[in-house]
């Protein structure tokens, strides 16, 4: 579904990322951990064409997205839910959803009643500005609104939130997991991580130092004092 194939990515003179290769497919959920400044930010801009690689393949569903600006990715079906969450204040829950509708690439689309399913919070909220939501209701609806423009990427999902909340979300990225979506995760949440994860990539100055399942991870201190130990 996701292929990053060698992507080397600058902004101006200096260099990020230097040569991430990685693959996601359908139904998988994939993460980036590492410190910050390490590149797992500079990898999902790469791939939402927000910050084009220099060198280097993104091919999504076997096509390559070399040289497409960001809005036409979008509407290949990758979402990208920044960090800082950018919902729209001023405008409504339903709104926010309804400005971010697009038509599906492939597939049945997915809809406001989805949405809803997922988070029966946002349904409540409809009719309300998005600007008066917690904290945590702002970043559901951030991923719900990547939702209806048929995504195939997440980012950061449990960043600032509570932990009933992360633990909440958690539980609708599995529910994602299981439509089909492909999830590429950057997170400093490591418990939420390898909770949800098949598989994860540990980045250090721009490079991809190790790749394992959660299990093998969990089992491998030295890599994790090596690598995430603050």
């Amino acid at each position: 579904m996701l292929e990053v194939l060698d992507i080397h990515t600058s902004y101006g003179l200096s260099q990020v990322l230097f040569g991430v290769s990685l693959q996601a497919g359908p139904g998988e959920v994939v993460a980036l951990v590492g410190r910050n400044g390490v590149g797992k930010t500079t990898t999902l801009r790469s791939i939402a064409g927000l910050q084009p690689p220099r060198r280097g393949e993104v091919r999504w569903r076997g096509r390559d997205l070399a040289g497409l600006p960001a809005h036409r990715i979008a509407r290949q079906g990758i979402a990208y839910v920044p960090e800082e969450r950018r919902i729209f204040a001023d405008l409504t829950v339903w709104e926010n959803l309804d400005i971010a509708r697009r038509p599906a690439a492939e597939g049945a689309a997915w809809s406001e009643r989805q949405v809803y399913e997922l988070f029966p919070e946002l349904e409540e909220m409809a009719g309300r500005p998005g600007g008066v939501l917690s904290g945590g209701q702002q970043q559901m609806l951030a991923i719900a609104r990547g939702l209806m423009g048929n995504p195939g990427l997440l980012d950061e999902p449990s960043e600032g939130l509570a932990p009933r909340v992360v633990a909440a979300l958690g539980e609708q990225v599995a529910r994602l997991k299981e439509t089909g979506l492909a999830i590429l995760v950057a997170e400093q949440n490591l418990p939420f991580v390898l909770g949800l994860s098949d598989r994860v990539h540990i980045l250090e100055k721009g490079e991809i130092r190790h790749t394992g399942t959660p299990d093998e991870l969990r089992r491998n201190g030295e890599v994790l004092q090596r690598y995430l130990a603050v």
